[in-house]
């Protein structure tokens, strides 16, 4: 499906899962991975929670708030904006893919996108595919590119 874009840089989470997930267009794009330690998972908080659901539903109704030992929605947001920036900024006029968590992804769509929030996360499905082209002015358009089979 990417391959038919022009691509001229693949960056990924370092988490195992997120740059395997990439790993073969990376090969038939002969494009190496660069390893981005800021587009890793938002971490919810220290220990297991009893309804995971909640607990994520809970940091999107208050993106200020976060568990203990976790990083809020608004934290997470504005590190994976400031990855998009610098990346946009480095690779200004070039597509590239960005290859991340689900939670993070739907958080940096909602900068450009309002109506993004816990229902939309929630509609994810792993992976998922989401085209943003972002304009000079700073606006950006997300299309999603990902059909499930048979859908």
């Amino acid at each position: 499906m990417l391959c038919r874009y022009r691509i001229s840089a693949i960056y990924s989470s370092p988490a195992a899962r997120v740059w395997q997930t990439v790993t073969p267009l990376s090969q038939r794009l002969n494009l190496s991975i660069h390893m981005e330690a800021d587009l890793q998972e938002r971490r919810l908080g220290d220990g297991v929670f009893e309804d995971f659901l909640k607990a994520v539903e809970v940091t999107w109704q208050n993106p200020a708030f976060a568990h203990p030992g976790g990083e809020s929605s608004a934290m997470a947001q504005k590190r994976g904006m400031a990855v998009v920036q610098r990346l946009f900024e480095k690779h200004s006029g070039q597509q590239i893919v960005l290859s991340t968590h689900g939670n993070l992804m739907a958080l940096v769509l909602q900068s450009f996108d309002p109506s993004v929030d816990f229902i939309f996360w929630k509609s994810l499905t792993m992976p998922d595919v989401y085209q943003l082209n972002i304009s000079k002015s700073g606006k950006g358009l997300m299309q999603r590119l990902w059909q499930e089979a048979g859908g």
